[in-house]
């Protein structure tokens, strides 16, 4: 996996070259994370990279992304619980605070991680979790990816 979509992650999913995206959404892309300490760990991109914040989508658009977002939480609590039974929960944030663009992070929470981190923000986990190669996305995270993307197909077929 060369790193030059990481430079423009929109715009390499707008031309079918970012490896990380799992479906096209109504209003951006799923796309499973860089980093899996936390495996499942997702995020939805928006599909346009002037797009900033939430509050600069047309309200239709605002409505898509969110309604996207939430289907993308629910695809990963799905498939998380079904290959993890210390699946606890899911929680999905708009932060905006590094990247310049709109996306949104779905990170599953499991009752395996360290006592003084389990209900704290993933933000405050090490900085090594963040880097350490063990944790990069790679070929042993397809079965993840795979049960990812069939419950977005499944989700957007029961709608």
């Amino acid at each position: 996996m060369t790193d030059d979509w990481r430079r423009d992650r929109i715009g390499a999913a707008l031309r079918g070259a970012n490896p990380t995206v799992l479906r096209r959404l109504e209003s951006g892309f799923a796309a499973i994370g860089d980093v899996q300490f936390l495996p499942g760990y997702s995020v939805l991109l928006v599909d346009d990279p002037r797009v900033q914040r939430l509050s600069d989508l047309p309200r239709g658009k605002r409505l898509s992304f969110l309604s996207d977002m939430d289907r993308l939480g629910e695809a990963v609590e799905r498939a998380c619980r079904r290959l993890d039974h210390a699946f606890r929960r899911v929680n999905l944030e708009i932060l905006g605070n590094t990247d310049g663009f709109l996306h949104a992070h779905v990170w599953p929470r499991f009752d395996w991680e360290p006592t003084e981190l389990v209900g704290a923000p993933v933000w405050l986990y090490p900085h090594d979790r963040w880097s350490d190669t063990q944790f990069a996305l790679g070929p042993q995270h397809e079965e993840l990816r795979e049960a990812i993307g069939s419950e977005l197909d499944l989700l957007r077929s029961m709608n």
